[in-house]
């Protein structure tokens, strides 16, 4: 949203819409904005993940006049400016606070007690990379873990470290190394995009905990980008936590943008929650990974909603078939258990 459709992450959302009419034609492929800080705090999301993301210069989805990378170096420059960015942010608007320790998110979760005032609400983004491209090599993420960074997915398409979405491919050499690096730092390993055999090896070799923070089941869509039923039940074996996408082609593999607009309703995202749960016996390894990052808009996810703030129409469509417990953990428990699993003290 910031670093390619340069949008005030503070605006809501609608503003920026209104901002956007004219936008020009790159823009529209992108849709209407569904993000904005007080369209997740009215949607009381409390902590969510902040994206690092340098797009290789080879990637099929470049825009013209997109910063994209053809080597490490460049990608460390535009995911470092990006994190910069995220610590602007949080110096700036005391409603953010980057997560680092159990510290800051006993303070983030402590602002969203009963007694507290809308006012007082914060939103938690601890920074995840998707794709490790930025690493220049393996034990240079502890500089990244000081700058913040606590997840990290080794691939996005390929990188250097495994093989990603339309790139198959095991783990590399420094894959591995890197693993060993962040294990040592008891980081989140990311899994979603890494190509399936890198998944295995992950899954098998790596010591920290795991996620798969924004996949759908192929069993939806049949698409490398998406999990295999063998491949959620051994993150689920593993306790990972995969998060839901709210990209209506990844719910209907048939959807495309000239459908009616309730072609994909959010109940059908309710049936991706429960094929998940049915398949590992519980409701401890999913959450909800909206992938609402700018990538695609409001035109592309489940009706009737408009924005982020409607997330909250999934609780009592889980409230039917799932007791408040499990509810409770599939819209933020179980991620926050990862996080309480991953933190440094």
């Amino acid at each position: 949203n910031h670093v390619v459709h340069h949008r005030d992450f503070r605006r809501p959302a609608l503003k920026t819409r209104q901002m956007e009419d004219n936008r020009p034609e790159q823009l529209k492929d992108r849709g209407l904005a569904t993000v904005g800080l007080p369209d997740v705090l009215l949607g009381r999301i409390g902590v969510a993940f902040g994206t690092l993301f340098a797009e290789p210069a080879n990637s099929p989805f470049i825009k013209t006049g997109q910063i994209s990378y053809q080597n490490a170096a460049q990608a460390y420059q535009i995911a470092m400016s990006q994190m910069d960015y995220y610590h602007r942010l949080a110096d700036q608007d005391d409603r953010v606070i980057l997560v680092k320790t159990q510290a800051d998110l006993k303070t983030v979760l402590a602002s969203w007690a009963d007694d507290k005032q809308v006012g007082e609400h914060k939103l938690g983004l601890m920074i995840s990379m998707e794709g490790a491209d930025p690493v220049i090599e393996p034990k240079q993420v502890e500089e990244w873990y000081e700058r913040g960074v606590r997840a990290i997915g080794l691939a996005w398409i390929n990188t250097r470290y495994a093989g990603g979405t339309g790139h198959p491919g095991p783990l590399t050499r420094e894959g591995h190394e890197l693993l060993g690096t962040m294990g040592d730092l008891n980081m989140i390993l990311d899994l979603s995009h890494i190509a399936e055999k890198a998944y295995y090896e992950a899954v098998d070799e790596y010591v920290g905990p795991i996620i798969a923070s924004h996949s759908n089941p192929r069993r939806f869509y049949e698409s490398d980008r998406n999990l295999s039923d063998d491949m959620i039940r051994r993150l689920a074996e593993r306790g990972g936590v995969i998060g839901a996408v709210m990209l209506n082609k990844f719910i209907n593999g048939s959807w495309q943008r000239t459908d009616p607009r309730d072609k994909v309703r959010i109940e059908h995202l309710v049936d991706i929650i429960d094929y998940i749960c049915q398949l590992v016996g519980d409701a401890r390894h999913v959450g909800i990974g909206s992938d609402m990052d700018g990538g695609f808009g409001a035109e592309s996810i489940p009706y009737p909603m408009n924005t982020i703030t409607d997330e909250w129409m999934l609780k009592d469509l889980l409230a039917k078939r799932y007791d408040a417990a499990d509810v409770q953990a599939i819209l933020g428990g179980n991620f926050l258990r990862i996080l309480e699993q991953s933190l440094p003290s």
